[in-house]
C-alpha cells in the first residue's frame, strides 16, 4: 500500500511499513507537519503524546482541521499528573510516559483493531528518552516500527535534535527509512 506524504522535499509517496523520523529544533513548530502527515490519505490515525495532554492534542487536531472521527489519541501524561481523564474508544491512556511497553501495547491494539490506511504520530521520542532512557526509547521505537511493517501502516516520530548529542541523534536516525529535518526557518529537507 502506498501513502501520500505531504511534506516539502520528501517523496510524494511512501510504502506501508515506513517509519519517518522528524528531526526538529527544540523550539520548532512541528504541528503543521504532524497534522498534514496525519490528515493526508488516511482512514484512521493514532496520535501518541508523551509531551502534551489529550486535550491539547484534540485542540491541535481541531485547529488544523484533522478529521477527529478518524483519530485515536494515546495520552501518556495525564494520569501521572493527576488530570481528570475518561478513557473511551478514541481516547486511551497509559499510566506514565516511561511506560514504554504500555505505549507499544496500545499502538499494537490500535493497529490490530483498525483497517485501511493507518498512520501514527509519535510526539515525541525526546520525551520518551527523558522519562524512560535511551535504551528503552530505542526498544519502543524498534517495536513500533516492526508493528508498522506488520500492519502496512506508516509513522512519524518526533525528535528534538538540539536536545540530544550527535551520537543519540545518529542512533535514532539509523532506525528509520526516512528522515525529515525541520530547520529554524521552517524549511524542510528529507533523506529517504
Amino acid at each position: 500500500m502506498e501513502y501520500t506524504l505531504a511534506i516539502d522535499g520528501a517523496p510524494e509517496t511512501i510504502p506501508g511499513g515506513t517509519g519517518v523520523l522528524l528531526l526538529h529544533p527544540s523550539t520548532g513548530e512541528t504541528d503543521r507537519i504532524d497534522t498534514d502527515f496525519l490528515s493526508t490519505d488516511t482512514d484512521h490515525l493514532l496520535a501518541v503524546s508523551t509531551r502534551t495532554s489529550a486535550r491539547e492534542v484534540e485542540q491541535k487536531l481541531e485547529y488544523y482541521e484533522v478529521d477527529e472521527d478518524r483519530a485515536t489519541i494515546l495520552d501518556t501524561i495525564s494520569i501521572e499528573r493527576g488530570y481528570t481523564r475518561r478513557a473511551s474508544e478514541n481516547l486511551r491512556y497509559v499510566a506514565s510516559p516511561d511506560d514504554w511497553e504500555g505505549i507499544v501495547d496500545e499502538v499494537e491494539t490500535f493497529l490490530e483493531s483498525h483497517d485501511g490506511k493507518l498512520r501514527i504520530s509519535f510526539d515525541s521520542l525526546t520525551e520518551l528518552i527523558y522519562y524512560a532512557d535511551e535504551d528503552r526509547a530505542e526498544r519502543a521505537a524498534e517495536r513500533i516500527l516492526d508493528l508498522l511493517a506488520t500492519h502496512d501502516a506508516v509513522g512519524l516520530f518526533h525528535l528534538a535534535k538540539g536536545v540530544h548529542d550527535e551520537a543519540t541523534v545518529d542512533r535514532f536516525r539509523d532506525l528509520f527509512d526516512g528522515v525529515v529535518e525541520l530547520a529554524e526557518d521552517d524549511t524542510t529537507t528529507a533523506d529517504f
